[in-house]
C-alpha cells in the first residue's frame, strides 16, 4: 500500500513518455531537488562539502559518462581517469588563457576538448571490442597521464608540475579559487549535474539511446537492422567523455583546486568510476547516483565510526573500505549484475503488492 500507481491515467503520448510518470515518483523527485536546491545550501559547511556533497556530485557526473558509454552502449573503458585529466588541463589552459572567460564555459570546453579526444580514442571500438578494447582505453589511460606529465606547456611550466584553479566568479560569488564559499561551490556543481544528468536520462531514452542499447545487445543484428556502428559507437565515445570531461574540469576546479596528473588522475580513479557503475547498476541513471554516492559515503562513514568514535588507525578503516567494496562487486555480479538500481526496482515491485503475497 505504500506504492501505488493506481489513479495514474494518461490519455496522450507525450503524458506516457515522459521520464517520471506516475505522480508518487515525480513528487519524490521534486521534493529531493527542493531540498538539494533550497535547503542544503543554507545547512552545509565546510567539512560536508569538501568530503560528501562536492565529491558526490563530480563522482556522479563521472559516473553518468562512463555509463553512457559502458552501461548503454557495451563499449568497455578503463581509461576514465585519463580523460577526467584531459578535462582538467583543457579546464587549466582555458582559465589562464582567458581570463574574462566565464568558469561555465571553461567547464564546457573543457568537456568539448574531452569528446574529440574520446572519439579518437574510440575510433579502435569499430574493430575490436571486449577485453581488447578495455586494454586499448587502458593504454589511453597512460598515455594521457604521460602526456600531461611530461609536456610542460600544459601545466605553463610550474616547477612543481602542479595546476592551480585561479577565482572565477558566477554573479559575483567565487566558486573557484582559495576563497570560495562552500555552499557556492557546491550549487555550481549541483547546477551542472543536475541540467545534465536531465539530459543523459532523456537522451538515453530516445532513439540515440537506443541505438546504443541496440549495440550493446547485439551489434551484429543492430546493422542488419540499420543501425549504423559507426555512427553509434563514435557517439557513444563523444557523449561519455564529455559528461567525464566535465567531472574531470569540477574535479579540479571546484573539488581540489590544485591537482597534480600522476595523484589526482590515475588508475585509480578509473577503477573508482567503473565499480561505481557496477555496484549502482550498468544501463541506468539512477544507478550511477547510488554507485557514486555509495563509493563517496561509504570511506566517510567507515573513518568516522572506526577511527573517530573507536579510536583505530585510519590505516584499518582504508582496509576495511577495501574489503567491502571488492566483496559487494562480487556479489553484485554473482546476484544482481545490475546494481542497486535494480534492487530498488525490486523493492517498488513488491511495495505495489504489499501486503498482499506476488502472485506465482
Amino acid at each position: 500500500m505504500f506504492y501505488r500507481e493506481a489513479g495514474d491515467f494518461r490519455t496522450s503520448y507525450t503524458d506516457d513518455s515522459q521520464t517520471f510518470p506516475i505522480t508518487f515518483d515525480r513528487y519524490c523527485y521534486f521534493a529531493i531537488l527542493a531540498v538539494a536546491f533550497l535547503v542544503i545550501p543554507f545547512l552545509i559547511n565546510d567539512y560536508w562539502a569538501n568530503a560528501v556533497l562536492v565529491p558526490l556530485l563530480v563522482w556522479s557526473m563521472a559516473a553518468i559518462g562512463l555509463n553512457i558509454l559502458t552501461g548503454y552502449c557495451g563499449q568497455v573503458s578503463l581509461g576514465t581517469g585519463g580523460f577526467m585529466a584531459v578535462g582538467a588541463y583543457a579546464c587549466y589552459k582555458l582559465m589562464t588563457a582567458f581570463p574574462d572567460l566565464s568558469i561555465v564555459f571553461c567547464v564546457l570546453f573543457g568537456g568539448v576538448v574531452t569528446a574529440l579526444v574520446g572519439v579518437l580514442f574510440g575510433l579502435p571500438s569499430l574493430r575490436i571490442k571486449g577485453f581488447y578494447l578495455a586494454v586499448a582505453t587502458l593504454a589511453a589511460q597512460f598515455f594521457l597521464v604521460w602526456l600531461f606529465n611530461k609536456v610542460p606547456w600544459f601545466y605553463n611550466y610550474s616547477a612543481s608540475g602542479q595546476i592551480n584553479a585561479p577565482e572565477r566568479t558566477v554573479f559575483g560569488i567565487a566558486v573557484t579559487g582559495p576563497n570560495v564559499e562552500a555552499w557556492a561551490k557546491y550549487l555550481f556543481c549541483l547546477c551542472f549535474v543536475f541540467v545534465f544528468a536531465w539530459g543523459a536520462r532523456n537522451l538515453t531514452r530516445g532513439a540515440v539511446g537506443r541505438s546504443w542499447m541496440a549495440i550493446r545487445d547485439m551489434d551484429i543484428a543492430a546493422e542488419i537492422i540499420g543501425v549504423d556502428p559507426l555512427k553509434a559507437k563514435l557517439s557513444a565515445f563523444a557523449v561519455s567523455s564529455f559528461y567525464i570531461g566535465m567531472a574531470g574540469a569540477m574535479f579540479f576546479a571546484n573539488y581540489l583546486g590544485a591537482v597534480e596528473v600522476t595523484e589526482a588522475f590515475g588508475i585509480n580513479q578509473s577503477f573508482l568510476v567503473l565499480f561505481m557503475i557496477i555496484v549502482g547498476g550498468l544501463g541506468s541513471i539512477l544507478g550511477s547516483f547510488a554507485g557514486a554516492a555509495f563509493l563517496v559515503l561509504m570511506p566517510v562513514l567507515l573513518k568516522n565510526l572506526l577511527a573517530g568514535w573507536l579510536g583505530w588507525d585510519t590505516s584499518i578503516a582504508t582496509h576495511f573500505e577495501f574489503i567491502i567494496v571488492g566483496g559487494l562487486i562480487v556479489f553484485m555480479l554473482i546476484a544482481e549484475p545490475h546494481g542497486m538500481a535494480q534492487l530498488w526496482r525490486i523493492i517498488k515491485e513488491k511495495l505495489r503488492l504489499w501486503p498482499f503475497p506476488h502472485a506465482n
